[in-house]
């Protein structure tokens, strides 16, 4: 992928995916530090993950309706702004740090459709699948490397340098990914049969609810998208949830330390490395069979947490879901390119970002409670069991095969001819 373009994409959303990462990561320094409080570091990201969710949609209906690079273009300049008012938040005022987190998450939400259909726009057709894994490769390669270097930079620099250098990444996020093609005519919203076009006025504003109706239309239009990302969805509520709350328990109780918890995070990590570079060339014949067997992988992550096994066997069941996570991200923002209708194609992926993402935090905190209730061991067996049945029955959706719309028959074969 030695285009210019792309390259300039692919630098820009590694900035956003830098600075996304370090802030929860540097907040969480401050608290180390005596700078910050245990709570104060929560109204932060609470404050973030709500700015994240309330972006999401509406970013996606304006990347269709505009220009992706615009959103993009605001998006990482709001988000440069509010860091920096984060750090004097955190020194002087709780309420502003939690609104400059909202603006951050905000940005981080609102930029993360427009890019997804960005590339769409950048890269053509036949390099999708390597150009997608190349962005979640550098995206694996931050989070590996990202935390000793902030680590080692904050023994010489303070939180609010930290955080500014945060507000330089959303700027290069910002300013560098290059223009794409021009902004896709989007179809008229759904009216009554027959009706006429809205007249006056009112007629040219941008209508954000029939623009969102608009996209959950189109999603619905492709089975295999419902069905693979309602897999996703619970793959995330359940595995990831056990990973950030039950494998420090366990880390702790069953194997004395934290060295599992460190080993098995990085073992993730790097599987997920080795599962990008992978997909990069591999072109499986059934290409949506294969990556929803690739999320199904996630479900050793919580199963080997469930049995007396050797701390051997738990990082290298954590290889293999990070090697799986990447057989299913890379094919699956390819088939969504490929698949759904261009105008309609960043309120989509907002769909896809919302409703995975967006419940995550209700896992992760009935997780705990569901633990206390009916036992560490009953929790995590549901949990590797939801992620082993929720993409075999994801698999069975029309078209989940390839990832594919699946073409109506002819009127003779309906007909019985």
């Amino acid at each position: 992928m030695g285009d210019p373009a792309f390259l300039r994409l692919w630098a820009g959303s590694t900035a956003s995916g830098l600075a996304t990462w370090a802030l929860p990561f540097i907040l969480g320094l401050a608290v180390l530090e005596g700078t910050l409080t245990a709570a104060g570091l929560g109204a932060a990201l609470a404050a973030r993950t709500a700015g994240f969710l309330a972006a999401v949609p509406i970013a996606g209906a304006l990347a269709d309706r505009r220009s992706r690079r615009g959103v993009v273009l605001w998006s990482g300049l709001a988000a440069a702004g509010a860091s920096p008012l984060v750090a004097v938040g955190a020194a002087e005022s709780a309420v502003l740090m939690a609104a400059a987190a909202a603006v951050v998450g905000a940005g981080q939400g609102a930029c993360r459709p427009a890019f997804q259909a960005l590339t769409a726009e950048v890269v053509a057709e036949p390099r999708r699948q390597e150009a997608n894994a190349a962005l979640t490769l550098s995206v694996r390669v931050t989070t590996l490397v990202a935390p000793g270097a902030t680590a080692l930079a904050s023994t010489v620099l303070g939180t609010g340098a930290l955080l500014a250098g945060t507000a330089v990444l959303w700027a290069v996020a910002a300013l560098l990914p290059p223009r794409g093609a021009a902004a896709p005519a989007a179809g008229p919203s759904a009216a009554a049969p027959g009706a006429a076009p809205a007249s006056g006025p009112a007629s040219g504003r941008f209508r954000l609810l029939a623009d969102l109706a608009e996209g959950l239309r189109e999603a619905r239009r492709h089975p295999w998208f419902v069905s693979g990302l309602g897999a996703l969805t619970a793959v995330i509520a359940t595995g990831y949830s056990a990973t950030g709350v039950l494998l420090p328990v366990v880390s702790r109780d069953g194997f004395g330390g934290e060295a599992v918890l460190a080993g098995a995070l990085t073992a993730y990590t790097a599987g997920a490395l080795a599962g990008a570079v992978l997909i990069a060339r591999l072109r499986p014949p059934s290409a949506g069979w294969a990556a929803l067997a690739g999320l199904a992988l996630y479900g050793f992550a919580p199963l080997s947490l469930l049995f007396a096994v050797h701390p051997a066997v738990v990082i290298a069941a954590y290889v293999v879901a990070g090697v799986g996570i990447e057989l299913f991200n890379v094919p699956w923002f390819t088939a969504a390119q490929r698949e759904v209708e261009p105008s309609k194609l960043a309120r989509v992926s907002s769909l896809d970002f919302l409703f995975s993402y967006g419940l995550a935090p209700v896992g992760l905190a009935l997780i705990a409670p569901a633990a206390d209730a009916f036992g560490t061991a009953a929790v995590l067996a549901v949990c590797a069991a939801v992620c082993f049945a929720a993409p075999a029955a994801a698999a069975l959706a029309p078209g989940a095969r390839h990832f594919t719309r699946p073409t109506a028959p002819p009127p003779e074969a309906r007909q019985g001819r």
